[in-house]
């Protein structure tokens, strides 16, 4: 195959696309499109020890520049893509110069989701989703007592440990009944808050933020109760949003991610879609996914390499994800969403146990804590168990 690949993102997924292409054979043009201006780089340490070692931001570099040199990877940093013409196969860039191509890739990932709230755009409040992000956050931090993180998913309890360990008073505002609840069960949640407040950070659970105080930059936040929480500095982690805009406006379908098939393919010929942006169909759990993972960054971006080659192979994985906290590191397999049993196995007061979820009688997803044995096991069972499903909800 010698057509032009354009890819639009440089992170993860489109790192390894162009890697899997160029392993597969692929012998044309390969273009990486981005608007960040560093090499793609690994996303997870942003929150954890990137954040808290004050290192160089080169230390998250996937590869040196030398390698995509040498693999014949064109790199357009610092590039922002306007519009995409599926019909005409180009690509539009807001600079002005138009890209054509013979196989377009959307890698382009999630953005912070925004809170519409008074308040939030002074200076003070923080998101954290890149490099860059962290570089203006870190030295913030520094000069903060106080700090409150909006939202106890991985990002904010993350942050929240990393805060903790540096002596730092930490205040958690988590609008739902519990911290992580989107991810995980009942007592995984319960351990993590425990153990968060066991470290001195201070949970609110149920606290709605309905503005963030200041003048000239961020003094607190306010709560529905009309309490408020003083602060020197606001992050706001509250979850992402697919970057599906630009796909949507060249007419592509998406639903809160663009929708694909199983072999990465947008409904446009020789269009894919790779990544965090993108909602494709799981026989494994019945529904569409939206998935958040390096995990399926990697492996949905080897099926489209695939399929771009010629050699189609579904993708349908048992996914996993990670989350370092303190001296806790979570592994967690599979989706726990729909599940009608869970089982604690092991003591949480041990901090080394694992809870099994099931869907009647299936083994759908497990919690690790501690227990990388748990966890690798976990993913062949669920992988078995979970094979047999072949109904797909719309």
């Amino acid at each position: 195959m010698s057509e032009a690949v354009v890819i639009i993102g440089a992170g993860q997924a489109g790192a390894q696309l162009a890697l899997s292409l160029r392993q597969g054979g692929h012998t044309g043009a390969i273009r990486l499109v981005c608007d960040e201006t560093h090499l793609p780089y690994q996303r997870p340490p942003l929150s954890k020890t990137f954040l808290a070692e004050y290192r160089e931001p080169s230390v998250l570099h996937l590869r040196p520049e030398s390698f995509w040199r040498e693999k014949e990877v064109a790199l357009d940093l610092g590039t922002t893509v306007g519009a995409v013409d599926a019909r005409a196969r180009r690509v539009a860039l807001v600079e002005g110069r138009e890209i054509a191509y013979g196989t377009l890739v959307f890698a382009t990932g999630t953005s912070a989701r925004t809170l519409p709230v008074p308040g939030v755009g002074l200076p003070g409040v923080y998101s954290l989703r890149r490099i860059d992000d962290v570089v203006q956050l870190r030295p913030a931090l520094n000069e903060a007592g106080k700090v409150v993180i909006v939202g106890g998913g991985y990002i904010g309890l993350e942050v929240a440990s990393v805060l903790a360990k540096e002596g730092r008073n930490v205040t958690v505002l988590e609008a739902e009944d519990r911290v992580l609840k989107r991810v995980t069960g009942k007592d995984t949640s319960g351990f993590y808050d425990r153990f968060h407040r066991g470290r001195g950070v201070d949970i609110r659970l149920g606290a709605r933020l309905v503005a963030i105080e200041g003048e000239t930059r961020a003094t607190g936040t306010r709560l529905a109760t009309a309490e408020v929480v003083a602060a020197d500095l606001v992050l706001v982690a509250t979850g992402s949003r697919a970057n599906d805009t630009l796909a949507a406006e060249a007419g592509l379908a998406c639903q809160d991610g663009i929708m694909v098939d199983e072999f990465a393919r947008t409904a446009a010929p020789e269009v894919y879609a790779i990544g965090d942006c993108t909602r494709f169909p799981s026989r494994r759990y019945g529904r569409h996914l939206r998935l958040e993972s390096v995990q399926n960054a990697i492996d949905q971006a080897k099926a489209a390499a695939a399929a771009i080659l010629g050699n189609p192979l579904a993708y349908d994985p048992v996914p996993w994800f990670w989350s370092d906290q303190y001296e806790l590191k979570l592994q967690i397999a599979g989706i726990a969403d729909g599940h009608d049993s869970a089982e604690v196995v092991g003591d949480p007061a041990s901090a080394r146990f694992s809870v099994e979820y099931r869907q009647a009688g299936r083994l759908i997803a497990v919690d690790a804590v501690n227990d990388a044995r748990a966890h690798m096991m976990s993913r062949k069972r669920i992988a078995a168990e979970t094979d047999s499903v072949a109904t797909l909800q719309a």
